[in-house]
């Protein structure tokens, strides 16, 4: 598989602000909210941003309403491998995940608080547990790997901040399941249980911070 690295440019894309724990299910739209910034796979084997690294940090997310899509946006086409490197003092917290079906795509929200850590999104052949390396029990037709680098789903006391799980059931248009495959030594790994491979694309998205990830149907 091509290997290609993007980085980030701003564009305008609403995201409410999100909710920590277990994922939850939605299919409602809001309206745009504050300047974002991306970095997307939305063409086979190529990046469609450029631009530069940003490790600002963000408050973290409050309750709120689920996330959502602008209206008539249209689902991705990409399907390679999209990476993110950054060098933070301090490792982000992820506090949970969500997902939402949308016209032609499902949605996967990663909820971090603080500065958005660095990633990378393939595909995989399995789901395996961070660490360990053991088989997840989650089957699908394909699988997407997101695994956030540096990054923490605990506190200082080593108190879980991702709650619930490891298996999230989505049943939604493709996206099967959201997992969360570990949290280890600054490694958190979260992986897409998919009925099929389609296209994909990866989304900044700032105040509050999370990570989206849009798979098509």
């Amino acid at each position: 598989m091509k290997r290609i690295r993007v980085a980030l440019t701003l564009v305008l894309l609403g995201l409410p602000a999100a909710g920590c724990g277990a994922a939850a299910r939605d299919t409602g739209f809001t309206p745009a909210g504050p300047p974002a910034a991306t970095a997307t796979s939305d063409a086979p084997g190529a990046p469609s941003t450029s631009g530069t690294r940003d490790a600002s940090s963000a408050p973290a997310a409050p309750p709120s309403s689920p996330s959502a899509a602008r209206p008539g946006q249209k689902p991705p086409t990409g399907t390679g491998e999209v990476e993110v490197e950054r060098d933070l003092d301090e490792s982000p917290i992820v506090t949970g995940a969500r997902f939402a079906e949308h016209d032609g795509f499902d949605r996967v929200v990663i909820d971090v608080k603080g500065a958005l850590p660095g990633y990378i999104v393939r595909w995989v052949p399995k789901l395996v547990q961070e660490g360990s390396g053991d088989p997840i029990d989650a089957t699908g037709g394909a699988y997407l790997e997101v695994r956030m680098r540096p990054a923490a789903a605990h506190g200082g006391s080593g108190k879980p901040t991702w709650t619930g799980g490891p298996i999230f059931q989505a049943g939604l248009g493709n996206v099967q399941n959201v997992v969360k495959t570990g949290d280890f030594e600054g490694v958190v790994g979260v992986g897409i249980v998919l009925d099929h491979r389609a296209g994909f694309r990866v989304t900044e998205q700032r105040n509050p911070n999370r990570l989206v990830i849009d798979v098509a149907h």
